[in-house]
Parts: C-alpha cells; structure tokens; sequence
C-alpha cells in the first residue's frame, strides 16, 4: 500500500520514470516503465536488481551489444491474426530488422550464460506477454520452463522469407514471385514503348513550334504528357491532362499511347493484386507462430527495459549492492543520494552530500531537527525515493555495502496539502494523513512526516504530534519525522524505539552543513539565521529576551558541540592513519634490519671460508719457496721457522672466523702481511732476503669482497619509499594502459606495506572505475575498496585498504 495518490510525484519518481523513457529504444521499453509497480516479493526484487546490475556492466565493458532497430510489432502481429489480413511491406521490414536484433540477443545472452546468468534466465526459462490478448506478464517466479532458444529457428527463417519477398528499400522484389517478375517485365516492355512515342510527338511539336520555348515532356496523373501552347492545342490528337495556371499552356497525352497507357494502369492493379496475394500467403504462413513472436516481442521490450533502468544507474552512480538480500530488522545506508539532485547538482558542477541513515528494531523512528534550509526536507525524501526505487527494481543510489529491508507499506506526508474544492486548511490536511497513518500502519510500514505538527497553535499541535508518535511507536512502525517543536526532541529520552537526529549547522559562518547527525536533536538557529539576513537588530532583541537566554545557549551550545566533536572525531582519524603508518614503517625498517643482520653474518661466514681457502693456496706457494730456499741451500733452521710462523697465522685466521666482524678476503691477506713483514720479490719472482730471511709473494694478496647486495636492496626500498605518492591519477587513460599502472601501483604498495591508498580515476562514463574496482577485488592483500568522501571527490575517488 502506498499513501497518498499523489505518492509518485511528491517524491519525484515521475520524473524519473520520464528520464527512464527517454532511456528506452522503443515504444515497448517505454510501455514498461510505465507500468513499473511498487513489489513487496522479495525475489522479484533481488531478481531485477541482478538484471539491473548484469546489463550496467554489459553497457560499461562489453562490445557489440544490439542496440538499434527495436520495433514493435505487436499490435500488427495482434492485427493479421484475423484471417486473410496481411502486413505491408513496411511492417515486413520493421519485422525482418527487429527479428535480427532479437536473434542478436539471444545469441549474446546465450554465449555468455555464465557472465549473465540472471539476464540469460530471461530467456532460458521465463516467459513473456504469452497470453492470447498480448497482455504483459513477466515473473521473476515463473518456472515454466519455457526457453526463448527455440524461438531461433523460428525468427531465422522468418527473416529469410522476408528476404526473399521484400528488399533494403521495402519493396517487393521481382523475384517475389513468377508472376510478379512477368507483370512487371511486361510494364516495362509498354512504359518503354510509351516513351519512344512520346518522345517522337514532342519532338515534332518542338519542330513546329508548338511548344514553349523552356518546357519538357512531363507527367500529369501518373502519365507521359507533351507541354503545347495553347493556341496549338488541336495539332496533336489526344487527351489533356492539365493546363498551366495562366492557360497558356496545355499538356496532352497523344492518343497514340493512350491505349498502351490503360494496358499499363491495367497491368499496375495487377501488379497490386499480385502483391497482396502475396502478402496474404506470409501472412498466413507466419499465423500459426505470432504467439511465440509476441513472446519473443516482449523479450525485446523487457531488454529494452533493463537497458534502460542500466543507463540510469550508470548516470547516478548507483551501485549493485553486495548483499541485496533484504534484512527484515531494518535497513542501514551509506552515502545516500537523492538521484534528482545528484543529476541537478551534476550539471551545474555542484557537489551533494550524501547521507548516512539507518533504523532498526531499537531505533525505529528517527527525530529530525535542526534550521529551515538545512537539509531536513531533502533528507526525507531521499529516504522516500531510494526505498521506493529499490522496491520497483531500480539500483538505489547508495553505497554498495549498504542494507535494505522490504516495507509492505509507505505512507507519506510531504508538502502543502491544502484544498480549497475540499474546503481543507494545511492543518485539517495533515490531521487526516496522521490520522490514517495510526489506522493503517504495522510492523512492516514506513512512514515518513515533514514538520509534524505544524500549522495550528504550537501547544496544541506539538502535543497531539507527541501524542500521535507514541501511537505509532506502540505499532512497531518505522519511520522518520522532521519539526522544530521541543517535546518532540525530548520524546526520545523517554521513549523507547525513538532517537533524535540533527541536521548539522556551522555556528562560526552561519551556513548548513547538510549533514545527518543521530543521537542528539538539532536547533532551529532562527535567531541566528534572521541576524544573518539583516533582520532588525532591536525585534532581535526583543525575541531574545521573550525566549530566555538559557534556552539560546542550550541549543548553541549542543550545536557547536556536535561541530567540533566532528571535527576531532575526523582529526583523530587521521592521526590514527599516520600513527599506523609510522608503526608500519618502523616494523618495516626492523625487520629489514633483521634481514640485513642475517645476511651479513651468512656472507662474513662465506668471507671467512674464502680466506681460508686462500691460506691454503698460499701455503703451497711457501712449500714451494721453501724448496727453493732448500734448494738454494737456505738455513735449515730458518725453514723450520718459516713454517711455524705460517701456521701460527693460520690458527689465528681460525679463531678469528669464531668473532662476529666484518673481516674481507683481502683484510685477512694484508694482515698476513704485516704479521709476516715479508721482503719484495725480485721482478724474475725469486724471493729477496733481508736480515730477518721474511717471504712474501704477490699471489697471497686478494681481491676486494663484492659488494654487499642486500645493502643495494635496502637501498631501493628506501628510495621507493621516498618517492611514493599515495595518490595515483590515471584519468583520460585508456583502459590496457590504466590497468597496468594500476597493477604496478598496487604491487609497490604491497611491497611498501602501504595500509591505504587512493585511486584517482573520475567519474565519466564509469569505465575505469569499473576496471579498477574489479582489478582490486581480485587482489587479496585488498582488503576493501570504496568511493572517497563526496567533499574529497566522492565516486571519481576509490580509496583503497590493505590487510
């Protein structure tokens, strides 16, 4: 049940069943929006909004959708079913085109079943417009089992018939049939007989002077006639057909031709006859089958629907929601919209503010209040629009992760009532919606009321509104009220299920802010508003000292408290996000170091193993000096002693692997060195002496150690994350190319361990933010994606968050 009758065009959904229209490609998509009704079943609504949601991401990512020639050919498919009736070739070819956009779809919808699985339903097992008279019937419950599939074979060969009969000029062929092709042969034959006659008598004419000096052969009543001058008139025999408007000149078809010319009309109504017989004989043909045609008719209407309802989405920035499944606890949205307004504010390049609201068993009916102007009204009936269009199968203009429920019943009270036919004042009006909102609500109704109580004397209207809401409360019913009146505000306090709400109003620069605050009622801010507009400074004044100061500051003080708890509530958050950040960079940069350290100790190790090795080498060197020093007839007691000395140092390199130090190859070799106090080859390489007999070769000194990878890796992170923007713009790309900046964006956030990051790709037609959005579903470090803030640029912003 909706209340009152007018319930479409307060709210503003004829305007949008308007837009829809316009949407449509044919009068059989238009006919549908007109008969879009307000559903209560539950799986007649998930099932539009999955149609809904399938064909918005066919229009935003998919190639060759049909879209033209949606004709209508139901009401002439109704007409011929009356036997020996026949369609012209207009609606032959308007049938043939339309029939080709209907194969076009089933084909599309068949091949990608799995992509579209609810449009592909449509077609697989549902039926539409069956009934003999024609009449829609489309249920999203129907479990028939009729498939459109076996239409195809059906509309294949009625397009080759029409081929064979009708041309891309909708005419009937030659070849429509044999006797057609030797009437028309046989014309032919006679207009080309005609012409040659009529040519030689003109030219006889033009010799002799008889006809004026610019005129031409003509035709008059579908025949070939000769332009004379009047006062020659007699010198050709034959019928004049027309004279000029001066009557000056005459035009007359010889008589030689005149017979041919009535053997040419004769052949013309045979030519007509010809036709219609065959016209009659498709028409009869095509009779059995108009039932599955219509089907297949309003098949192409409902696409024609769903196209439209698609294209309306796309331009609101609605979003199919995650879980459309409806809660019957109530329902919670985020970033609401008022599409009316969303398309207004759009084309003056305007931001709206989108709205946070929600009710449930505890809070059922929500208080606003706050200053005229500030939102209040607006706020009502977004919540009446949204709820009804997600209720007639539209995709609401929320956020995706928002929660519905179902309402058997909405009843509104919005605007001016006022009758004079009636004789009924504002007041007596809205009385009467009150009164039948407490007769008829339940537990499953909503009911929406803009300035409850207003319009009579403030004591008494303020207590039967009090009145009326502990009424409907005692129901169970949801619903949200606006007013100024202050028992109404203090209601909540005392009555279970009933919360304030205040629409927020910046005290320091006198404007609304246009956003829903709950849990604590708003001011009207009417003294502050009339300062604002230059209103009298001594009336002020006076009103002031009538109302109470205590009153004054309450209602300020409460306002500029919510300000500024907004305010800190927004500038705590980012200190948490910049808090997490430094955490996460710290624990980054500790556990590089303790990487860093790892490594280090495995490569002072491999450092330590190549000394070792190098010792060894350098220890057959000596052997083979000490044979030369034998053989050289060196000291025996000096040899002995060369050799405890090298193993001396060797145990010494030995220990030292034991210590935790950065000791190079060539660091172990100089130290060799300077221990040994070696004497310099001679350039042949034998070895020099000097008084303490020390050795020393060129091949025991190394090379440097490489440098340190994991030093250079460290750097790169670094260096990453210096010049890392949080924010990446990839408007005006194309698609490949926004798609790969985005991939490589999202792995250096991963791999800087980024927790949140924005992505910066407009609004438009949708296109890349689809592509982004469905790119970070399939990443699992994403751990959720939104639009940004509407003031921060809402839907041309996703914001991204990491596990």
């Amino acid at each position: 049940m909706l209340y009152p009758t007018t319930f479409e065009q307060k709210l503003g959904f004829d305007m949008i069943r308007q837009i829809l229209g316009n949407y449509c490609l044919s009068s059989l998509g238009r006919s549908r929006v007109s008969k879009i009704a307000f559903s209560t079943d539950t799986t007649e609504i998930i099932t539009w909004h999955y149609q809904t949601a399938e064909m918005r991401q066919i229009l935003q990512f998919e190639e060759n959708f049909p879209s033209q020639d949606y004709y209508d050919l139901i009401p002439e498919l109704l007409r011929v079913r009356i036997p020996n009736t026949y369609m012209e070739t207009e609606q032959l070819s308007q049938l043939r085109l339309s029939a080709l956009t209907i194969q076009s779809l089933l084909l599309f919808f068949s091949q990608r079943r799995e992509k579209f699985p609810t449009l592909y339903q449509m077609i697989a097992g549902k039926r539409f417009g069956s009934s003999p008279d024609g009449s829609d019937y489309d249920s999203a419950r129907d479990t028939s089992g009729y498939s459109l599939e076996s239409v195809f074979p059906l509309l294949e060969g009625l397009v080759d018939q029409v081929n064979r009969i009708v041309d891309e000029k909708s005419e009937i062929r030659d070849t429509a049939s044999p006797e057609l092709n030797r009437i028309r042969k046989q014309k032919i034959s006679l207009q080309a007989a005609v012409e040659r006659k009529v040519i030689q008598s003109y030219k006889l004419a033009r010799q002799s002077g008889w006809t004026p000096d610019d005129a031409e052969i003509t035709v008059r009543n579908g025949r070939l006639v000769i332009p004379l001058i009047s006062a020659h008139k007699r010198k050709i025999q034959g019928f004049m057909h027309d004279e000029s408007a001066t009557g000056q000149t005459v035009y007359i078809e010889p008589a030689e031709i005149f017979e041919t010319n009535n053997e040419i009309r004769e052949l013309d109504y045979a030519e007509r006859r010809e036709i219609i017989r065959i016209l009659i004989a498709f028409t009869t043909s095509l009779r059995p089958d108009t039932d599955s045609l219509i089907h297949a008719y309003h098949f192409l209407g409902q696409v024609d629907f769903i196209r439209a309802k698609a294209r309306f989405a796309i331009s609101i920035g609605a979003t199919s929601l995650i879980h459309p499944h409806p809660n019957a606890a109530g329902f919670m949205w985020h970033q609401a919209i008022h599409p009316l307004l969303f398309l207004s504010h759009q084309k003056q390049n305007k931001n709206i503010v989108p709205l946070n609201i929600g009710l449930n068993s505890d809070n059922r009916i929500l208080i606003i209040s706050g200053p005229n102007a500030g939102g209040k009204s607006v706020c009502l009936k977004t919540v009446g629009l949204v709820q009804y269009m997600f209720q007639c199968g539209l995709l609401p203009s929320v956020r995706e992760d928002s929660e519905f429920t179902i309402f058997t019943r909405i009843f509104i009270d919005i605007g001016d009532e006022q009758s004079i036919d009636n004789d009924l004042s504002t007041y007596t009006s809205k009385l009467l919606n009150l009164k039948f909102f407490i007769e008829n609500t339940d537990a499953s109704s909503l009911f929406l009321i803009d300035e409850l109580g207003t319009g009579t004397d403030p004591s008494l209207g303020g207590t039967i509104a009090e009145a009326s809401m502990e009424a409907l409360n005692a129901k169970h019913a949801m619903g949200i009220v606006t007013t100024h009146y202050s028992n109404l505000k203090l209601l909540a306090s005392r009555e279970p299920g009933i919360i304030n709400g205040a629409m927020l109003f910046d005290i320091k620069k006198l404007k609304p802010l246009y956003q829903l605050k709950t849990g604590k009622p708003g001011s009207s801010f009417a003294l502050e508003i009339a300062h604002e507009i230059g209103f009298p400074e001594y009336v002020l004044k006076n009103a002031k000292n009538k109302t109470g100061k205590s009153q004054l500051d309450f209602d300020r003080e409460l306002q500029n408290l919510e300000v500024e708890k907004q305010e800190i509530n927004q500038k705590s958050t980012e200190l948490k996000v910049a808090d997490d950040f430094l955490a996460e960079l710290i624990n980054k940069y500790e556990k590089l170091s303790a990487d860093l350290e790892s490594k280090k100790k495995e490569i002072l190790e491999k450092a330590r193993e190549e000394a070792r090795q190098l010792l060894d080498g350098s220890n057959k060197i000596i052997e083979k000096t000490i044979k030369e020093i034998r053989e050289s007839q060196a000291d025996k007691t000096r040899t002995k002693l060369i050799r405890a000395e090298l193993s001396e140092i060797k145990i010494k390199f030995s220990e030292e692997k034991q210590k935790p130090q950065d000791v190079s190859i060539s660091a172990m070799v100089n130290t060799l060195n300077n221990e040994r106090q070696k004497q310099p080859v001679t350039q042949n390489g034998s070895i020099k002496k000097d008084r303490d007999t020390t050795i020393i070769r060129s091949d025991m000194v190394g090379s440097e150690a490489p440098p340190h990878r994991f030093q250079s890796y460290f750097n790169d992170l670094h260096t990453k994350l210096t010049n890392y923007s949080l924010t990446l713009d990839i408007r005006g790309k194309r698609v490949d190319e926004a798609l790969q900046l985005l991939q490589r964006y999202i792995d250096d956030a991963i791999l800087l361990s980024i927790r949140e990051v924005q992505i910066l790709h407009g609004k438009g037609n949708g296109v890349l933010r689809q592509v982004t959005r469905d790119y970070l579903r399939s990443q699992k470090e994403v751990k959720s994606a939104r639009d940004a803030a509407i003031e921060q640029g809402g839907a041309g912003i996703t914001v991204v968050y990491f596990r």
